[in-house]
């Protein structure tokens, strides 16, 4: 399916809404019926009819086609959150008894529900260095049912193996999920590689505005009906109509962004690989990095993320690199249109538990800022340290 018909034509039809270019928001929380005959076949099928926004709205399902389009999925539902998926996903194939194999450094709510949340539940997790496919074999228990990817991973930006991982879980009965929210829909299919079930966080690159929150998940229509009518209708974390329309309108200009930010993190990597005062780019589509040949083969570009680590044994000098940048905002997430940094040591504390991960290391995001404007940002803080 064209990728142009996909964005500006699929799911839209703009007869039954006066031809309006821009998709109508329907704020409605219901949707009546004329007959009891109309409202019966509605409840006894929600996941495709009409009847209360917390099962399905018009607006919302747009959203939903586009993205399960340019996926290559069957179907995919829409969430409030990007972890709300998450969460909805792994909850899906999951019960009381089961085991789950996870790479490491996952997003950190990912974490955080694997580790502290599903435990309450009897479901344990062993996280695994997942550059290594095996380490997913070597992990397997007779009550594993799930192995979880996240491919690149959050600040580390390690890869794993999609269809060695796959080969495996299909080997052993196990199901998979991936976290494909680096790449986007644009960049990764890992549907195409064995993936179940593909979770993004829409809020990132989807929206791309930094104004909305969201999340998605697809995958076959099967699973995606089981999972409406279990994990989404009892949970109910839902995605609000407008929150949907603002997607929408993220979704429009998706090919473009991608590729401005593409080429202007390349630039921006290649400045700061020869910088005497960086340790080390973590970046998959460096050819230095040690995944670059299969991030080539798993991926069609790169994105706007990767990690530094700063040449530096002073958590104060990191600090005031940080701090000097001008250009770059300092906040948690991205994907929209401005250029950030996450530095890891923010979360470092005088009392608290050291994390996983070095003070020095700084994750960065680029935006659609010039190169230039952002290289002469980063040359004027790097002076400081």
């Amino acid at each position: 399916m064209d990728i142009s018909y996909i964005i500006n034509e699929l799911g839209e039809d703009r007869e039954a809404y006066f031809e309006a270019v821009a998709p109508p928001i329907f704020q409605t929380s219901n949707f009546a019926s004329k007959t009891v005959a109309e409202m019966r076949y509605k409840v006894q099928h929600e996941e495709e009819a009409y009847q209360y926004t917390r099962g399905n709205n018009p607006t919302i399902t747009i959203l939903e086609k586009k993205v399960a389009a340019l996926e290559g999925a069957e179907h995919a539902i829409a969430f409030g959150s990007g972890i709300a998926a998450v969460a909805a996903a792994i909850l899906s194939q999951v019960k009381a008894g089961d085991h789950v194999v996870c790479t490491q450094h996952p997003y950190s709510w990912t974490h955080t529900l694997m580790n502290k949340f599903l435990p309450r539940y009897g479901v344990e997790t062993t996280l695994v260095n997942g550059t290594d496919a095996e380490n997913y074999r070597r992990a397997l228990r007779p009550n594993t049912t799930l192995l979880y990817l996240e491919s690149p991973t959050s600040f580390t930006f390690d890869l794993q193996d999609i269809p060695a991982v796959t080969a495996i879980a299909r080997e052993h009965g196990c199901s998979t999920i991936i976290d494909n929210s680096y790449a986007s829909p644009l960049h990764q299919h890992p549907l195409e590689m064995g993936v179940d079930l593909v979770v993004h966080s829409c809020t990132k690159y989807i929206g791309g505005h930094s104004d909305v929150m969201g999340g998605m998940i697809c995958g076959s229509r099967e699973k995606i009906n089981k999972i409406f009518e279990d994990e989404y209708m009892t949970l109910g974390a839902i995605l609000s109509p407008h929150d949907a329309w603002l997607l929408i309108r993220g979704l429009r200009t998706l090919p473009l962004r991608m590729a401005r930010i593409a080429a202007t993190t390349q630039q921006v990597v290649s400045y700061l690989a020869q910088h005497p005062k960086v340790e080390r780019v973590l970046f998959p589509f460096l050819p230095s990095h040690p995944q670059f040949e299969l991030a080539k083969r798993q991926m069609r570009s790169n994105s706007g993320q990767f990690s530094i680590l700063l040449k530096t044994d002073s958590i104060e000098k990191t600090d005031l690199f940080c701090d000097s940048l001008q250009h770059f905002l300092m906040a948690a997430s991205w994907g929209g249109h401005e250029s950030l940094i996450y530095p890891v040591s923010a979360t470092y504390t005088a009392t608290g538990p050291k994390p996983n991960l070095p003070f020095n290391l700084i994750r960065f995001y680029v935006g659609l800022e010039e190169p230039d404007y952002l290289i002469n940002d980063l040359a004027q803080a790097l002076e400081k340290v």
